[in-house]
């Protein structure tokens, strides 16, 4: 099923293997790690749930592969904790040779802003904006995305209201950060989220101006 309100293609290397992660519906769900390359040679590790219906052939490290479906959301428990699980949920998967585009990373979403958006600046003065919105799919569920936007975007976004309707088309990144555990020892941590190249509103109505 492809949702036209939650839609990722992504060209990249696989960089796991599939492993399995959990059946549903007497379905097996795989989950594998997949690397696709930004124009400044930063790689972004993207992570894949895929069914093994879809892996009727062996895809091994390395390979070049093109995967297409949408980016969902869950709470997972971890070390008595719940965070963000951020992922691709594979409607497609097949190897890529096509020469003339390598290294593709596109998502679109539409959805509702469920917190007041954070706006900040860098210590070189770019402006930025970090918004979270519930994107919609089937059984009355939702899927909870991050989202960074930078520059004119960023301004634009910190007026919005909670509830507006938007629409965001980008790309997924992730970034490495240190975080201080709770035996004060610096760990390494990946944070998964959308950077958005455009924003739409769908009702100017929810706009809101600063007193």
């Amino acid at each position: 099923m492809n949702m036209e309100n939650n839609q990722v293609t992504i060209i990249g290397k696989i960089k796991s293997q599939p492993v399995f992660h959990h059946e549903i519906y007497g379905e097996n769900i795989y989950e594998l790690k997949a690397e696709v390359k930004r124009m400044s040679g930063v790689a972004d590790e993207i992570n894949v749930k895929i069914s093994d219906r879809l892996l009727d052939k062996e895809y091994g490290i390395g390979d070049v592969v093109k995967i297409e479906g949408q980016y969902r959301s869950y709470n997972s428990l971890s070390n008595g904790k719940y965070h963000l699980d951020l992922h691709i949920f594979a409607d497609s998967i097949f190897r890529y040779d096509g020469a003339e585009q390598q290294d593709f990373n596109s998502i679109s979403l539409t959805g509702f802003i469920c917190k007041k958006p954070i706006y900040r600046k860098t210590p070189l003065g770019r402006e930025i904006s970090d918004l979270l919105i519930a994107v919609n799919r089937e059984y009355s569920k939702s899927d909870y995305i991050p989202i960074i936007l930078w520059g004119r975007n960023a301004l634009y976004a910190k007026g919005l209201n909670v509830g507006a309707k938007i629409k965001i088309q980008g790309r997924i990144q992730s970034r490495e950060y240190q975080k201080t555990n709770e035996n004060g020892e610096e760990i390494t941590k990946t944070a998964y989220e959308v950077s958005g190249n455009t924003i739409e509103v769908f009702d100017e109505n929810n706009i809101y101006t600063e007193e």
